[in-house]
């Protein structure tokens, strides 16, 4: 299981207090299993709480307890490995996180019973609890403290292969280690902690490139916050062309929907799609020839129009060929229902010949309102949008060759639309997925929430990936 990073900085962050009046783009609801995975991922199985407690050295123990009540000396103490490792989270509402791990520690060194030295073994089994909350929230940054720190041993198991020691040495090797091993083992706790933060936060203030069109920045907008249930975030996400330029979102938070049974609550907001979308969907103005080559039904448009245009203009009946361009007008704006989401796109088309002996002449200049269907789709571990046409509404701008009803055009110019447009939209939406591969999803729910956004719930999640699809 890849590191959940995005997510991480939300475990170590415990100052939660409800933000108020933030500026966000996104917010998020982590239940605590999840909240699990990712503190076990970055703690436990990328090794680094083993790393830092490796080769930790102990004072030496000394106690009467060999063979025959022989003077016995442990030196050389130290830690060889963090067995079956146990990490769990429990929330303290308007306090931080309770994170504990449980874990048997092996301990090495060498034992002198007497004149005999041998090498001995300990196992302890240990709880260590830390209550983690972080505070000095200052342009998307927060310092990570550990409030308070217990490392509470249980049972401890000593080997050694002659055999020698008594059952009285245990008790010494117990209370000794009771004593010293919570004094060792809470620092190093702590600079795990701290190590671990300093490796997720980076994945809080992030530049994602969107494709060449531009490139989105979000950061920690406040503190995090939570309830008993789960833990929640809000980002402040910036959408930049090339050049610097910001296309402007409403940024106000959004309120999270119940978390249920799901791991993880993704919500954002309308505004911050169309911001994206804006971004990802810039298409040139495209030219083509009306012919088969580029759309099947181009000899049925020219048949349709040609009963359309009066008789007065012979030059429209010669053999010019019919020239199509095809222009985006302003940004696309998305629609969100329940279960459900339509863009809104409109386009100018123009219909022009231009005759050997004469200026171009428009045969029409139309603009398109087009209301596409969206699917919400996972290709590679992205969050990826497919657009298909739902409807397309007609309106004549101008003719210069008279033409003015236009009904009958509306099939070929849907056809139009769905043969030369759509795959351009698709392919400019696909080039430009926002996404670094830090996040696969699975079992994905978009539903319409009451703050003008989406509410997208996953049941099973690997790692966040920089996700900048708003919601």
């Amino acid at each position: 299981m890849t590191t959940l990073k995005l997510f991480g900085i939300l475990f170590f962050c415990g100052l939660f207090s409800p933000s108020q009046g933030v500026l966000s783009g996104l917010s998020c609801a982590i239940s605590p299993k999840a909240m699990e995975d990712v503190l076990s991922d970055a703690i436990l199985r990328n090794g680094l709480l083993q790393q830092h407690l490796q080769g930790l050295v102990l004072p030496n123990i000394m106690g009467e307890g060999g063979a025959l009540n022989s003077p016995t000396i442990i030196s050389g103490l130290h830690l060889v490995k963090v067995r079956l490792p146990k990490l769990s989270v429990r929330l303290l509402s308007g306090i931080g996180i309770k994170m504990t791990i449980s874990a048997r520690l092996q301990l090495s060194g060498n034992c002198l019973i007497g004149l005999l030295p041998e090498l001995i073994d300990i196992y302890v089994d240990v709880k260590i609890t830390a209550n983690i909350k972080c505070t000095s929230f200052e342009s998307g940054t927060v310092q990570v403290i550990i409030e308070e720190c217990l490392c509470i041993l249980g049972t401890v198991k000593v080997k050694l292969l002659s055999g020698l020691l008594s059952l009285s040495i245990n008790d010494v090797i117990l209370a000794e280690l009771t004593t010293t091993l919570p004094r060792v083992v809470c620092p190093v706790v702590d600079i795990v902690i701290n190590h671990a933060n300093i490796r997720l936060l980076g994945t809080l203030n992030a530049v994602i490139p969107v494709g060449k069109a531009g490139m989105i920045h979000y950061q920690l907008a406040s503190l995090p916050f939570t309830s008993g249930l789960f833990l929640g975030m809000d980002l402040d996400g910036a959408v930049m062309q090339v050049g610097g330029s910001i296309i402007p979102h409403d940024s106000s938070p959004s309120a999270l929907p119940p978390l249920l049974d799901n791991i993880l609550v993704l919500t954002l907001r309308q505004s911050f799609i169309n911001a994206v979308l804006a971004l990802m969907i810039q298409i040139r103005p495209q030219t083509l020839p009306c012919t088969l080559e580029s759309f099947s039904g181009a000899r049925q448009l020219q048949e349709a129009m040609l009963v359309l245009i009066p008789s007065e203009c012979s030059v429209c009946r010669g053999t010019s060929p019919v020239t199509i361009k095809i222009t985006l007008l302003g940004h696309p704006v998305i629609i969100l229902e329940d279960n459900k989401a339509t863009v809104e796109l409109s386009v100018l088309i123009q219909l022009s010949i231009k005759p050997l002996d004469g200026p171009i002449i428009t045969l029409l200049l139309l603009k398109a309102d087009l209301r596409l269907n969206v699917q919400v789709s996972i290709t590679g571990g992205r969050l990826v949008l497919v657009l298909s046409l739902n409807s397309i509404s007609l309106f004549l701008e101008s003719s210069d060759v008279g033409i003015t009803d236009i009904a009958s055009l509306k099939p070929h110019f849907s056809s139009l639309m769905v043969e030369v447009l759509l795959p351009l939209l698709n392919g400019a939406a696909g080039d430009h997925c926002v996404s670094s591969g830090a996040m696969a999803w699975r079992g994905l729910w978009p539903e319409k929430n009451d703050q003008q956004g989406w509410s997208i719930r996953t049941s099973i999640m690997y790692s966040f990936l920089y996700l900048i699809q708003d919601y």
